[in-house]
């Protein structure tokens, strides 16, 4: 027939076409399928490369901030209880981070969660070295205070010290100046008759008693009032004549014993004093007898008469 093609000369049958066909379709989707996971396989590549990269900079950020942390634990023993918790808490979340971070395999999640926690530990160790900071230098406003206050207190301690003695030394210049001082003075020696008549004498063997006459020098300064007057006679051998009930007394910074105590009523109006002393240890000696006059802490003046 004319339309059928003979043996040699005939197209191939259309069946082999379509296999042919068919296998460059497989080819091509084997192709796609191992470009598509070869893709896949660099992208899982990648982000296994990017977390473990995250995690080496939350580590390095974790040793930075351990490090900050540690800086400034030196001075807890300084800080407050306040200061100290915070340190004590910071150290235990970069201790929980580490143990995180030591999984080796953490998710993007995970990564994430721990980034944001590193941040916010960042910030508060920031504030934290801060309040270090200030607390240092209030110490160090309050250490220059206590020196300036004591500095301020040992000079306050010099002049207190410099004041007192000036006080002390104006009291004694002003108790020296307050004493009483003999303007002048007169003994003489009596003996007693039988009538009681008294009579001066100027012997020993007959004089039983003494008066002692004298005025007190002006002084503007002294009380007007009644003063202690103490008086010490020295016998011509040098010893002190003492009384039985005789005792002590303080002048010119010594303790002495005297032979006797009296008082006159100062007025500063030039008036004539006058002791009266009987010798407790008749008869008295023939020679220079001393007579000392006290008052006020200090010597009034000083006297003698003399018995034949």
């Amino acid at each position: 027939m004319e339309n059928q093609s003979d043996q040699y000369g005939q197209q191939p049958p259309k069946k082999n076409s379509n296999v042919i066909y068919f296998l460059i379709v497989v080819v091509l989707a084997l192709l796609v399928t191992d470009v598509y996971l070869y893709l896949q396989k660099n992208k899982s590549d990648v982000r296994i490369v990017t977390q473990q990269d995250e995690q080496t900079h939350l580590k390095a950020d974790l040793d930075s901030l351990e490090a900050q942390v540690e800086q400034v634990n030196a001075g807890k023993a300084k800080m407050s209880a306040e200061l100290i918790a915070k340190n004590d808490s910071l150290k235990e979340k970069i201790k929980v981070l580490r143990v995180q971070l030591a999984k080796g395999k953490l998710t993007k999640a995970e990564l994430v969660k721990a980034s944001e926690d590193v941040k916010q530990l960042r910030y508060f160790v920031t504030k934290y070295t801060a309040d270090i900071e200030e607390l240092h230098k209030q110490n160090a406003s309050l250490a220059t205070e206590r020196d300036t206050l004591k500095h301020s207190l040992v000079t306050a301690g010099k002049k207190a010290d410099t004041l007192t003695k000036q006080n002390q030394d104006l009291d004694a210049k002003v108790k020296v100046a307050q004493a009483l001082k003999l303007a002048t003075s007169d003994i003489v020696a009596y003996k007693i008759k039988g009538s009681g008549k008294e009579v001066d004498v100027t012997r020993a063997s007959p004089a039983k008693k003494i008066k002692i006459n004298f005025t007190v020098a002006s002084n503007t300064l002294a009380v007007k009032a009644l003063h202690d007057i103490y008086v010490r006679i020295i016998d011509p051998t040098g010893n002190l004549i003492t009384a039985p009930d005789g005792g002590t007394f303080t002048a010119d910074n010594a303790d002495l014993q005297y032979t006797y105590k009296t008082s006159i009523d100062f007025k500063d109006d030039g008036s004539q004093y006058t002791i009266d002393w009987v010798n407790p240890s008749l008869p008295f000696v023939k020679g220079t007898y001393t007579v000392l006059l006290y008052a006020d802490g200090g010597t009034m003046g000083k006297t003698s008469f003399m018995l034949k």
